[in-house]
């Protein structure tokens, strides 16, 4: 029996507006416009899945006035890729999304301040050149879920995965905001990879583009300067029209672009079951008003649960995050430059080193509010910025793996980039640049993901690397090596002794160890003495030695 289904569609200025699909031979069913700025029709359908789009009468100042111009709904949930039509689901008389039924929403998550993130993109993460099976989707993701618990992590943060021309992007020029990328697989399939990340007690962030779209998005055609600056407000760094949040419209009290990426958050937390936002392009967004708003919109939708909302703001500036800034945390963009440069031995500067371990020093306020990284999918793994300095086999594992340990043990929370736990050695590029899984079978390779899966389960069980304590005993310039230890009110305790020379320190004395008596070293797996706030150890050149207080 055909049921009475409303479409609609937000032009208040716009002078008509026209549905057509699959239901009605894509013939014209006008719209009528309420004083709300909505165009409105209703259509009797039969439960089923049918295709439209909307005809509008354009303002936007690239068209001619008043020119009809074919669009999908800028609400659109799904998109046939090969038509860009938009799809409408209808079962029992109602609008659907999918028939998804959601199994392990009752299952703890991990709190923000326990978290080890994993950045990945879903099209690269799962295949490899020589992988004779298709990948780089959903289920192929799903698929490696024990990898991942196997190697410790507890909160995936997908890079975009809203609906983008083609199928290969990285995703930071999305179309259609409400839809996901459907070469990737379909909602159930996505909603079926989180549910199952929660099922293994795995949160899961999404990266969210909100400065800009992509320039065939459907905003653009209906009236462009209503939700976007009429010209780019950065020369700089434009990768598309730009969502103008000061744009206010007084007749129908609603900021535009406001309204339309606030929609667009909750819908992703509430029909997705999201766990936290990455919000790209902070500082080109710049207004802390929408910030702050978006960000408790999606927590608010988020309810009871724990969701952790992260700017991509660079340079990192702590008043984005701090007690009067919108955001939980930020990419602390500066971790990465200062010890990549550390690390490939192009500087050495005790006092970069310390600001970065400890990001109190730069003005934040505690470990929640930094992300640290030794990598990610702006920058060159470690491994090839080593490589392009002609460090190479042991050597390059051996400074990398020095790179774990800090960051680690660094206070903040730590982020991970896909293949740099194995050593995936690609260097950045925006084409397909699948891992290439084969290179676990190599001893070195093997080794380092042996090396990370050690430490984040070190963080995992010694809550002092949960706090954001931090001191800097022992700074021992002439010699680059620098030791500080982490600890917890509850008598855990961690110190770190750290070798920047690329010379062998036998019997290197350590003075005013934080403690006398036994203390394990976590790497290398053995115990040591500490007796008059002294310890004696040999500390390989690009080596940390990590101490756990045991008596």
């Amino acid at each position: 029996m055909p049921n009475s289904i409303e479409f609609s569609l937000l032009a208040p200025y716009n002078k008509e507006a026209a549905l057509i699909g699959s239901f009605s031979d894509w013939k014209d069913i006008p719209m009528k416009k309420g004083k709300d700025g909505y165009f409105r029709t209703k259509v009797e359908l039969k439960d089923g899945t049918y295709q439209y789009k909307f005809r509008v009468r354009s303002r936007s100042w690239f068209l001619e006035p008043d020119e009809w111009v074919e669009i999908v709904d800028p609400y659109a949930t799904d998109i046939d890729d090969p038509t860009q039509n938009g799809i409408i689901r209808i079962k029992e008389g109602e609008k659907i999304i999918d028939t998804y039924v959601w199994k392990h929403d009752d299952k703890p998550l991990p709190p923000d301040h326990k978290l080890v993130i994993y950045e990945m993109h879903v099209g690269d993460f799962s295949g490899g050149e020589d992988d004779s099976f298709a990948r780089g989707k959903y289920q192929h993701v799903m698929e490696k879920l024990d990898y991942l618990c196997e190697l410790g992590v507890n909160a995936i943060e997908l890079m975009p995965v809203k609906e983008h021309p083609g199928d290969h992007s990285w995703g930071y020029n999305p179309r259609y905001f409400f839809a996901s990328e459907s070469s990737y697989g379909t909602t159930e399939q996505l909603k079926n990879l989180i549910d199952e990340c929660h099922g293994r007690g795995i949160r899961v962030l999404i990266d969210g583009v909100y400065n800009h779209s992509e320039a065939s998005c459907p905003l653009t055609q209906i009236d462009h300067d209503y939700w976007y600056h009429h010209s780019q407000q950065d020369a700089e760094f434009n990768w598309g029209p730009e969502f103008n949040y000061e744009h206010y419209d007084k007749n129908l009290d609603i900021y535009p672009a406001r309204k339309f990426i606030g929609d667009t958050v909750k819908f992703w937390v509430r029909e997705y079951h999201l766990d936290g936002i990455r919000y790209d392009a902070a500082k080109q967004i710049g207004n802390y008003d929408f910030l702050r708003w978006v960000v408790q919109e999606a927590k608010h939708e988020a309810g009871v649960k724990p969701f952790y909302n992260v700017a991509e703001y660079v340079p990192e500036n702590p008043s984005i995050t701090n007690s009067d800034g919108p955001m939980d945390a930020c990419w602390h963009d500066s971790f990465y430059h200062i010890l990549t440069d550390h690390l490939c031995g192009d500087t050495f500067d005790l006092e970069q080193l310390k600001d970065i371990l400890d990001g109190k020093r730069q003005g934040f306020m505690g470990p929640n509010n930094i992300v640290n990284y030794l990598g990610n999918h702006d920058h060159n793994r470690l491994i090839v910025e080593l490589g392009n300095r002609g460090i190479f086999d042991d050597e390059v594992f051996k400074r990398v793996k020095l790179g774990v340990a800090l960051l680690i043990t660094a206070v903040g929370i730590p982020l991970i980039w896909m293949g740099e736990e194995f050593g995936e050695y690609k260097a950045k590029t925006i084409e397909s640049a699948k891992l290439d899984w084969k290179l676990l079978e190599n001893e070195s390779n093997q080794s380092l993901f042996q090396y990370y899966k050690g430490l984040i389960f070190l963080r995992e069980t010694n809550h002092a690397l949960y706090s954001g304590n931090i001191d800097f005993f022992h700074e021992d310039p002439d010699n680059k090596v620098l030791a500080y230890t982490r600890w917890n009110d509850q008598g855990s305790r961690i110190v770190v002794v750290v070798n920047f020379s690329d010379q062998y320190l036998a019997g290197y004395q350590v003075p005013h160890f934080p403690a006398n008596g036994t203390w394990h070293e976590w790497t290398s797996n053995y115990d040591i003495e500490s007796g008059d706030d002294n310890i004696l150890i040999d500390l390989p050149e690009y080596e940390a030695k990590v101490f756990v207080w045991k008596e």
